[in-house]
């Protein structure tokens, strides 16, 4: 397998930025990269090229961050709810995903800026109502962290507040400790 070296004219996510050098395999830079403009050949005058691929680099790092800075900011400030289907016992019937949040997110952006969902960080889908926090990942120097309120839409008003009242006073009665409630069978 023959290697070799090429000046990247623009970012590749997996492989570097602008004016980086990086080795790669010979057929998939003459194939690929060079035919695209996304990297040159080393040569002593793409070596002078350089420095303009750097202040590019430099340029586009900056307005990056710029970005960031301001999207964390908006970010910061809003409060997102969202409906959670649920069923008379408060089961939930679906879940709330990355997905579900970053397309919200872009609609309350005003669609000019579309986070990526992998940039949310979730454990798990959200099941369960409530407010919940969660941070997203906008650049490796910038996170935000977005409040959202879990609503369930399902169970009656009055009956889900009692329910998570009952509960309340069920884990305190319990020392803290939170006792499964038992299934009922009806003949």
């Amino acid at each position: 397998m023959a290697t070799t070296e090429v000046i990247l004219t623009e970012k590749i996510e997996s492989l570097g930025a602008e004016a980086d050098v990086v080795k790669v395999r010979a057929g998939f830079a003459r194939n690929y990269l060079v035919p695209q403009g996304k990297a040159l050949e080393i040569t002593p005058a793409t070596l002078r090229r350089i420095n303009m691929l750097k202040t590019k680099r430099a340029e586009r790092e900056a307005t990056e961050l710029n970005d960031a800075n301001e999207i964390s900011r908006r970010i910061a400030k809003m409060k997102l709810s969202f409906e959670l289907e649920t069923g008379e016992t408060g089961k939930a019937f679906g879940s709330i995903t990355t997905s579900d949040i970053a397309a919200r997110l872009k609609a309350e952006l005003g669609g000019k800026h579309e986070i990526d969902r992998h940039r949310i960080q979730l454990e798990r889908p959200i099941k369960e109502s409530g407010p919940q926090e969660i941070i997203i990942k906008l650049h490796p120097d910038v996170s935000a962290t977005l409040h959202i309120i879990v609503k369930s839409k399902g169970a009656p008003e009055g009956e889900a507040e009692a329910h998570a009242a009952h509960e309340e006073s069920e884990d305190r009665s319990a020392g803290g400790f939170k006792a499964k409630a038992k299934a009922r069978h009806q003949a």
